[in-house]
């Protein structure tokens, strides 16, 4: 036997003990989850160093493993081994996180840490790929780190079951090389922006809602941050998330796998990455565009010539709005002008004569319903035939109590405020259902659907 023929064997050898580790895992893997005891990573503390280990070489494992990036020759070995030698900190398990993860672990970025405050829900799992029915309840970080596992376990994956603060950010971010901001709300961009600033590390920035998604790289090579182009939070009330807002869970999909590709250009060190660009998807009319940005602004306040911000702040009192993606509680009525849902379950049985009008979209009221109600959706409130339809309904029934319900009771808050002031000649009392049929469901019906 000569030395190419002895080669062959011990690879061959090589690569049947792997398919029968992968093989036992499998085993092992659907045996936990018909026993619902589903092993998942020991999420880790905030203290825990990485302790990076240069890999200088390639194994014959690793070759045949990434073998069809490996022949490309923007990637090759040298830029394998980049990728080996390279952390990720991703936060965010969601919607973005999940592709991105998964991505990065299949092209052998050597350590993925996954950073995510939240369990696992039923209403996650349309667009959060990783998770499964199995996992529900269990914490989000920890699934993305298992997934990414099983995939390739040659990958450090490192689950932090936390809520990213200007208290922990600095020192968790100071220990990866790439940013992947993964999120759904304004304070944590805020948060991540400075943080990756003040530690000098590239910030990948995602989003998707409804049917579109947008995609950037800030604070690299010079490139702008994310307080370059927007110095001042938007109004928190203009701010729509996927719970508030809707999304199709494809689109965040495939905006979190660009990201994915743009850490990998990143780590490589490959051009055109979208520094100082801003790429828009458009899922209904299957379009990219590319919108070039606004270079590093000088009197940036965190990465300018002369910052003022040196440390970071407080982003929830920055931004008006907390730093999660949970739906917002507004209170901006007296308790004299609410009621609960188990009162409006008492005025129903009574049958005492009133209006309940449903500001919700048509769609979710297709969805489900408290019965007989005038639809006014929220974003239509303002228009005069609307006002009139609701005098009108008001006279021409002799009804002198109106209800406003909404899915949490924030918009039914808005309206019920707004009809006070534009129909106060009518001296109806007007009073929003605290909780909306959120609460209904919690308190009188727990067979109404929730979304």
């Amino acid at each position: 036997m000569n030395s190419h023929e002895k080669l062959s064997y011990i690879n061959e050898i090589e690569k049947l003990k792997k398919e029968l580790k992968d093989k036992n895992d499998l085993i092992n893997q659907l045996n936990n989850s018909l026993n619902g005891d589903e092993k998942l990573p020991k999420v880790q503390s905030l203290d825990y160093s990485l302790n990076k280990e240069a890999i200088s070489n390639l194994n014959n494992e690793n070759i045949l493993r990434y073998s069809r990036q490996l022949i490309l020759p923007e990637i090759g070995v040298k830029g394998q081994l980049r990728l080996s030698n390279t952390s990720v900190l991703i936060v965010g398990a969601g919607g973005l996180g999940c592709p991105s993860a998964i991505y990065l672990a299949a092209a052998g970025i050597g350590t993925i840490g996954v950073v995510d405050y939240d369990e696992i829900e039923l209403s996650n799992l349309h667009r959060q790929i990783l998770h499964t029915e199995s996992r529900t309840g269990l914490k989000k970080s920890a699934s993305v780190a298992a997934s990414c596992s099983n995939l390739n376990s040659s990958v450090k994956c490192i689950p932090y079951h936390t809520v990213l603060s200007s208290k922990n950010a600095l020192e968790l971010i100071n220990q990866y090389d790439i940013i992947v901001d993964a999120t759904d709300n304004v304070a944590t961009r805020y948060l991540l922006n400075d943080a990756a600033v003040l530690c000098q590390k590239p910030l990948v920035s995602g989003s998707a809602l409804k049917f579109e998604g947008q995609l950037t790289v800030y604070n690299y090579q010079n490139g702008p941050c994310f307080r370059c182009l927007f110095p001042k939070p938007p109004p928190p009330e203009t701010v729509t998330n996927c719970s508030d807002g809707g999304v199709l869970g494809v689109v965040p999909g495939i905006i979190g796998s660009l990201q994915a590709l743009e850490v990998i250009k990143i780590a490589i060190g490959l051009p055109d990455t979208f520094k100082q660009r801003l790429l828009l998807f458009d899922g209904l009319a299957g379009s990219f565009r590319n919108i070039g940005l606004r270079p590093r602004q000088k009197n940036c306040a965190v990465c300018g010539d002369d910052p003022s911000i040196k440390e970071l702040i407080d982003y929830e009192q920055f931004c008006g709005a907390k730093a999660d993606d949970k739906g917002k509680n507004l209170t901006i009525l007296e308790q004299s002008q609410r009621i609960s849902a188990k009162e409006f379950s008492e005025i129903l049985k009574s049958k005492e004569k009133h209006l309940l009008i449903d500001v919700r979209s048509p769609v979710e009221l297709e969805i489900c319903d408290l019965g007989e109600c005038l639809n006014i959706p929220i974003g239509s409130i303002e228009k005069e035939d609307q006002l009139k339809c609701i005098e009108n309904t008001i006279k021409d029934n002799n009804i002198n109590k109106v209800f406003v319900v909404c899915r949490k009771g924030n918009d039914s808050q808005i309206a019920v405020k707004f009809f006070q002031e534009k129909l106060t000649s009518l001296g109806i009392c007007f009073q929003d259902i605290r909780g909306g049929l959120y609460a209904w469901q919690k308190s009188v019906d727990q067979s109404l659907p929730l979304y």
